[in-house]
């Protein structure tokens, strides 16, 4: 085929699920196999920098995955990414902390001309990659597509559905959106741990930094930011509309920026002076203060003590979750997610809406969101009517994906009574 006046070979697979021997990887190929089987109509394959961990995973997978095809590639090798990218017309990668290992397959992606997602959570990163490659990647026509995992799926996409139904019901965007965590459960694992802890050791080192990670349209074009000043939750607070205390969600950091970019991209689609937050649902009454302002003041501690190097050293040797390791298959099967929405029009009607999963956030429903989002990518989306660049989820997958997150991987989108 013909791409910017050259000429490419066809790729051999649709998808190449890269990282696929880590704690992720390995959820994610394991879902692959189920919905798309080793060779049915999505041809896709497993790459990592191992050959023996690769035949490993595919033994692993049962007999119906004999035939999968393995692909040698080193994170830190760029001439096997350059041939990872020739085979794919879509990669995945789960090979994080993204700000570590990430970039040369951004880059090989981004030369290329294949597409790609992830689910890096690191915003830092995530700003480094669009301004580094992403000319690049309008040149050559790769879509790079961002926080494909719980972070930042069910907010983005979710915001964008409540703003569906606002348009159909009152004709007008809500400019004022609540996403308050009504309930959860999951584990983190030991690579979230590690992308989380370097955010922050980065943050600690680089002043600049810290005001770029404050700042809630870091994620926006340069230019398309508002000047409305957005929400910023840091303690416990009464919540009138949702009747209960709030406290911080550890996820908000890069959810709302994500949310806000998707604004940026659509020409301030949800309105010019848009406001959006995150936070979690605690409880009621004296109870609930107490355990929003316990939560509150957990994760500020938390943050502090990663701050500083001898506390965070402690905190990786003793506490935290390493590398590889994670939540049992039980435990990501007994996990969930409910999300609630509230969204506001500028003349004061509102609409609620709520996102569940039925798996653990980070894990269970992350690996079946990564899929379906890379096999959108793969299969669903025109490269006409979405062009080379960056991404945010709800800009290039938008209803397309809620469809198949809805049909495939255990998430609802729903429009509640005024009253839930």
């Amino acid at each position: 085929m013909m791409q910017n006046g050259s000429t490419m070979s066809t790729p051999s697979h649709d998808l190449v699920a890269f990282g696929a021997t880590s704690f992720v990887g390995k959820i994610l190929c394991r879902y692959l196999r189920d919905e798309f089987g080793a060779q049915g109509e999505m041809k896709w394959a497993a790459a990592a920098r191992s050959k023996a961990k690769l035949e490993e995973l595919r033994s692993s997978l049962g007999a119906e995955a004999g035939t999968l095809p393995l692909v040698v590639a080193d994170a830190a090798d760029e001439a096997s990414l350059r041939d990872l990218c020739a085979s794919a017309r879509v990669v995945v990668s789960t090979v994080g902390p993204y700000a570590l290992y990430g970039e040369p397959l951004v880059k090989a992606c981004a030369e290329s001309g294949t597409d790609y997602c992830d689910l890096s959570g690191e915003v830092q990163w995530i700003r480094r990659m669009v301004q580094r490659y992403g000319a690049t990647a309008r040149k050559s026509g790769a879509r790079l597509v961002h926080c494909c995992g719980f972070d930042s799926l069910p907010s983005d996409l979710g915001v964008h559905f409540l703003q569906r139904q606002a348009m159909k019901q009152f004709g007008a965007p809500c400019t004022r959106v609540k996403m308050r965590v009504k309930a959860m459960r999951g584990e983190f694992s030991g690579g979230t741990v590690a992308s989380l802890m370097n955010v922050v050791k980065e943050a600690a080192a680089d002043p600049a930094l810290r005001k770029e990670l404050a700042d809630p349209y870091s994620l926006c074009p340069a230019g398309s930011a508002p000047k409305v000043r957005q929400p910023d939750m840091r303690s416990a607070v009464f919540d009138v509309d949702f009747g209960a205390w709030i406290a911080p969600f550890v996820m908000s950091g890069i959810n709302t920026r994500i949310v806000q970019r998707t604004n940026a991209l659509s020409e301030q689609a949800y309105g010019a002076d848009f406001t959006y937050d995150e936070a979690v649902l605690v409880g009621r009454g004296v109870p609930g203060w107490f355990a929003a302002t316990a939560m509150a003041a957990g994760l500020s501690g938390f943050v502090l003590a990663a701050a500083i190097r001898p506390a965070r050293a402690a905190l990786e040797r003793f506490v935290l979750p390493k590398p590889g390791e994670g939540p049992s298959p039980e435990a990501q099967r007994t996990g969930f997610f409910d999300l609630r929405f509230l969204g506001t029009t500028a003349d004061g009607r509102q609409i609620r809406t709520k996102v569940t999963g039925d798996r653990d956030p980070g894990y269970g429903s992350t690996g079946k969101m990564l899929g379906q989002a890379a096999a959108c990518l793969a299969l669903d989306v025109d490269k006409v009517a979405r062009p080379g660049g960056f991404w945010t989820p709800a800009t290039i997958f938008g209803d397309r994906l809620i469809q198949r997150l809805t049909a495939h991987s255990g998430l609802t989108f729903d429009l509640l009574n005024p009253d839930c």
